[in-house]
């Protein structure tokens, strides 16, 4: 017998639970050992129409199939005979459970976990002998609507299984929704179970409804109400729903920064650095120094504000680890203080940590990190990067990596970017993502939210946030492929991954979630480009020149989930007039330095006025143009015509693909971007890259 350290809960105790709440289970009857009757006798009223199925259950028994603990397709006659089989290979027996044996139809498994940063979260998917096999399941976080339990079903690999194939009648789709809806949605068992882990598997799915064939469920901790913050880890401020006022953390009225030398440049002299050529008022923080650098210095931040005749409003703070706490305690008046040092929680010094949020509460500050680069916004000449400021613009991003945000930072000023406010939170000790997520909701300035995440520790609270956001976020979270619940006793837990959950949190949030950094940047280019615009109908429409690179666009946007439908009725008459094949969807027409700039925009034109695409992606070949010389007016001017397309369609968004752009001389690619953002298009060099953003596009439905 395979043993679980967790009291689990008997499987006719569990059902009578599942009855309570509407779910169907067996008909059945508990007969506990020494309860046999003479002669080993089974109790079994005559009502329980046969097959049967015979069932032990006692101390540790969970996996009962695993331990011999379940027999099938019995008569009453050929129970005492198998009860005595199975008392001699599973001891310690408490009883037995003889049931009616279920009809076949599709088996399935549904089941609830605790996440320790999400909360309770619902699983469905193929079960029986194939849960962990194939595992086709799919994750959503408590509660679920019967919306999100329709699209758990549809997402599975198994889903035409549930409507029916090779001449089998379709289940009761509405039976197994109410089932989901039952156990995860609203006023359901997720609400009343300690979790731990709970699982049904079988759950068997017929024409004339369902039946939860199996149930286990290993208890945990006490019930907790998602939302209330304690599903995480965070040892700070986080307040559960409340907002912190955050316009001073970006738009301070001047910078202290403790930690610069006289002696030896560090990284406190470069962030002095940057902020004297942001042009901030700046005050140094030395025991001793009256100047560091050129910059006035005081003593401690509490006298930081006196040198420099106005409050300081943020503080960045660059000593040793050790340190960090007795800088933070004089931070009194300083509503917030960064903290860029390593060497707290995330090196093991979970003490260190623990000092140094119990010192910014003592001071009435908050924290942000520690571990952490800083702030950028160019609005309020906050930076933590070289090479001056970029324009202030629309995007935001919180990132608990300061290097990945440098990063995105430049290249994605570099691509067009304008950002509004991008906040690096490291240890994440104080300040949480979901608090700035709340915080940047109600920020005019942003109208698209990107964050990268590693360790959310309010994970409740940011998947609330996200959901409450009335703008498009995207998402990209690193170690999403790590091992998931590998010690879990239950299918359940092994089958619920950070992967997983992260799909989970991005679908019902209605966020974009990606996989690389590139992507990332892609999608808020998209979001920056058209998040304002309202789009029209729905579909893409791929247009460009190359057979085999239209192939290739239709791959890149089946890999990202997006269908290309095809041409509409009527339309080949009228593009054989244009000198176009009515080839289909990717749309082969052909573009380069001898043709027709306005061509591409005639075509499309031509197609929407049969039927609205809420995308149009235009590619070109980049190299082509210069196959005649190395002039690129001809580039310029397709540019230019797609640019005034879109100006004339303002409710169909318009995405450039420069493929194999690199080629260009240098200069060109700056000047194609130039032309296409004054028109608000975004410009990918890959289809792939594009593909990925207009599907986050797709994803955050009209806007």
């Amino acid at each position: 017998m395979r043993a679980d350290p967790r009291e689990h809960v008997h499987e006719h105790e569990v059902k009578e639970l599942l009855r309570a709440a509407g779910v169907p289970v067996p008909r059945g009857v508990v007969v506990p050992c020494g309860a046999e009757g003479p002669r080993g006798g089974f109790p079994v009223p005559g009502e329980l129409a046969e097959p049967l199925v015979l069932k032990a259950y006692g101390p540790g028994l969970v996996h009962k199939s695993e331990a011999g603990a379940v027999v099938l397709g019995l008569r009453a006659a050929d129970l005492p005979a198998a009860a005595g089989e199975m008392r001699a290979r599973v001891p310690g027996l408490a009883g037995f459970l003889v049931e009616e044996q279920a009809a076949a139809g599709v088996e399935l498994i549904v089941g609830l976990v605790r996440d320790p940063a999400f909360g309770p979260v619902l699983l469905a998917g193929l079960g029986g002998v194939w849960a962990e096999a194939l595992r086709d399941t799919a994750l959503r976080l408590c509660p679920v609507s019967e919306r999100d339990a329709r699209r758990m079903l549809g997402s599975l690999r198994a889903a035409p299984l549930l409507g029916g194939v090779r001449g089998r009648p379709p289940v009761d789709l509405e039976a197994l929704v109410g089932l989901l809806v039952a156990v995860g949605g609203p006023g359901g068992l997720w609400e009343r179970l300690e979790l731990g882990e709970f699982e049904l598997n079988p759950v068997i799915a017929t024409p004339d409804g369902v039946t939860a064939v199996d149930a286990r469920y290993l208890p945990g901790g006490p019930a907790t109400p998602p939302g209330d913050g304690s599903t995480g880890g965070n040892t700070g401020g986080s307040t559960g729903g409340s907002t912190a006022d955050f316009l001073p953390l970006f738009e301070p009225r001047a910078v202290a920064v403790a930690g610069a030398s006289t002696a030896r440049p560090n990284f406190g002299n470069m962030f002095l650095g940057f902020y004297r050529a942001a042009g901030v008022p700046l005050v140094a923080v030395h025991p001793q120094a009256e100047e560091v650098a050129g910059v006035p210095a005081a003593r401690s931040l509490a006298e930081a504000g006196g040198r420099v005749g106005t409050g300081v409003d943020y503080a960045l703070v660059a000593v040793p680890a050790e340190r960090c706490a007795e800088v933070v305690r004089q931070a009194a008046g300083v509503p917030f203080v960064q903290v860029m040092s390593g060497g707290f929680g995330e090196a093991g010094h979970a003490e260190l940590e623990a000092e140094l949020v119990a010192a910014a509460r003592a001071a009435g500050t908050r924290l942000l990190g520690p571990n952490c680069m800083g702030v950028y916004c160019p609005r309020g000449r906050q930076t933590f990067v070289g090479g001056g400021l970029g324009p202030p613009g629309p995007v935001a991003l919180v990132s608990q990596s300061g290097g990945l945000a440098g990063e995105v930072i430049k290249v994605g000023e570099r691509r067009g970017l304008a950002f509004s406010r991008v906040v690096t939170i490291g240890n994440a000790a104080d300040v949480t993502p979901a608090e700035l997520v709340r915080w940047l909701a109600g920020d005019p300035e942003t109208r698209a939210v990107g964050l990268y995440l590693e360790d959310p520790r309010d994970g409740r609270e940011l998947y609330e946030a996200l959901r409450a956001l009335d703008r498009p976020a995207v998402l990209l979270v690193g170690g999403r492929t790590g091992q998931g619940r590998a010690a879990a006793a239950s299918h359940t837990g092994g089958l619920v991954s950070d992967r997983r959950l992260w799909e989970a949190v991005a679908e019902q949030a209605g966020a974009a979630l990606v996989s690389s950094q590139d992507d990332l940047i892609g999608v808020l280019a998209f979001f920056q480009a058209h998040g304002s615009r309202p789009a029209a109908g729905d579909g893409v429409l791929v247009v460009g020149p190359s057979g085999g690179a239209s192939v290739l666009a239709a791959d890149a946007f089946d890999a990202a989930g997006v269908r290309l439908d095809p041409l509409p009725e009527g339309v080949a008459g009228e593009l054989r007039g244009l000198g176009v094949a009515a080839s289909g969807n990717p749309l082969e027409v052909p573009v380069g330095p001898l043709g027709r700039p306005g061509l591409v925009p005639d075509v499309v034109r031509a197609i929407l006025r049969r039927r609205p695409y809420r995308d149009v992606v235009a590619h070109v070949n980049v190299p082509a143009f210069f196959t005649y010389g190395d002039a690129p007016q001809a580039l310029y001017a397709c540019v230019r015509a797609l640019a005034a397309a879109q100006d004339a369609l303002p409710r169909t968004r318009v995405t450039l693909v420069t493929r194999n752009g690199e080629c260009a001389p240098a200069g060109v690619e700056d000047e194609v971007r130039r032309v296409a953002a004054a028109a608000g298009i975004p410009v990918y060099r890959s289809m792939e890259a594009a593909a990925a953003a207009v599907a986050a596009g797709g994803r955050h439905g009209a806007a």
